[in-house]
């Protein structure tokens, strides 16, 4: 039998509703923030990716999904959705527009090559949010603050935001050296990919899952100690803005994320309860990507979360999403004599805005009023035998099982009453 590929997971028409339920609220908070929707290949050229995440990542060293294409090009699968965002600002030059320029992206396919697990899935589907040209800690605190009110909305509330800075081009070399300096002494001690971060890119030591790692880290110096001062009057901004926003944050030192674009502002959405400690999601301020990208400078800030992500977390919390009404009115034939003047009226209540459904299999009129319970209908409308040769049909309200018999002209203006209630 042909089965769906490792990793990867149908979304069934039943369980449809949970995403669109999600993104509705994703939407309509990006708006209330002046966020607009960009869309963005599934592919994008891997030099993009190489340059832009960054060669000392686990996403670039270990995950993407890259190919040749019949032309020889070098293609890879979108792995994250900030570097297409930037691509597009460039190419489109978005940065010739008033800034901020601030833009969304939804139900965006993310592809890793990792290996499958509960909560990971080598194609899963992103919301993000992206601000460019807002180098002020005001656009950092706002994301926050809309990830955070959407996150509720959903259903996700207990959360905490743990914030870090990670510097910038200035400060950060010195922080390293300190940093390496540290490490050096106990270099054997750390995993074969921390001992290939040491030269390349030190801060990733920190973020190591290997609890050799994690030990020998713990004493390890701390980068907010080492910040310039931009980068530190910065994150004093941010602290400050976070409470005004009534957003309750930690600060955690060992944040670094795992993309090598990030600068100054990194952060993560932290649960609690079980599941106590484990970041939802993240992002932060990604001020020299654009730039590195072979566009003009302009600071950027943004974040990521995965959906399946959210709809997981709901379901370890026994929340269910609200299941939208299939159907409000089935329209049954008693023969096929009388199924042409159903289907009839059905596309009718439907051009009225209504949603209604009618058999389409040859079921007796008995098994169709099974089937319109089971579609959950509310009215149910009779067409044929002598109601439908003198004009009329039949309407029945499923719950209270009454009926009446009107005109066929006035089913719909009654049926528009019984449902205002």
């Amino acid at each position: 039998m042909i089965q769906a590929p490792k990793g990867t997971k149908d979304c069934l028409p039943q369980d449809s509703y949970k995403f669109q339920y999600i993104e509705t609220i994703m939407r309509k908070h990006a708006a209330l923030a002046g966020y607009r929707e960009i869309r963005t290949p599934v592919f994008e050229h891997t030099e993009l990716f190489l340059r832009g995440v960054g060669d000392t990542t686990d996403i670039v060293q270990k995950e993407m999904y890259t190919f040749l294409d019949k032309g020889g090009r070098s293609i890879t699968l979108k792995p994250e959705g900030t570097a297409g965002a930037v691509r597009a600002l460039i190419e489109g030059k978005l940065y010739a527009q008033a800034q901020p320029v601030k833009m969304y992206y939804i139900n965006n396919p993310i592809f890793r090559y990792e290996n499958p697990q509960h909560g990971r899935l080598r194609e899963h589907h992103q919301f993000g949010l992206e601000c460019f040209g807002a180098k002020e800690a005001s656009a950092d605190a706002e994301i926050i603050s809309v990830l955070l009110h959407m996150l509720e909305e959903i259903g996700l509330d207990n959360l905490t935001v743990s914030i870090n800075s990670i510097g910038c081009p200035v400060c950060r070399p010195k922080y390293h050296e300190n940093l390496k300096e540290y490490l050096r002494e106990n270099i054997e001690h750390l995993c074969i990919n921390c001992k290939e971060r040491f030269d390349k890119n030190p801060l990733r030591v920190l973020d190591c899952k290997i609890d050799s790692c994690k030990r020998l880290v713990k004493d390890a110096p701390v980068i907010l100690d080492s910040l310039c001062e931009d980068c530190s009057t910065h994150f004093e901004q941010l602290k400050k803005l976070l409470v005004i926003a009534k957003v309750k944050f930690q600060i955690n030192s060992r944040i670094v994320r795992g993309l090598d674009y990030y600068t100054k502002t990194v952060f993560e959405i932290i649960m609690h309860g079980h599941r106590e400690g484990l970041a939802l999601c993240g992002g932060g301020r990604y001020d020299g990507l654009v730039e590195q990208l072979d566009g003009p400078s302009l600071s950027g800030v943004g974040f990521g979360i995965g959906i399946e992500r959210i709809l997981m977390e709901l379901e370890n919390r026994g929340i269910d999403l609200p299941e939208p009404e299939l159907f409000q009115i089935f329209v049954a034939n008693i023969d096929k004599s009388s199924f042409a003047a159903a289907f009839e009226l059905t596309l009718k209540l439907r051009e009225s805005g209504f949603k209604a459904e009618c058999d389409h299999v040859g079921r007796n009129l008995r098994a169709q009023f099974k089937y319109a319970n089971k579609l959950g209908a509310g009215i149910m409308v009779i067409v044929g035998g002598e109601e439908l040769e003198r004009g009329n049909v039949k309407i029945r309200d499923m719950q209270s099982g009454s009926e009446l018999e009107l005109p066929v002209e006035n089913a719909i203006n009654k049926i528009m009453q019984m449902l205002k209630g």
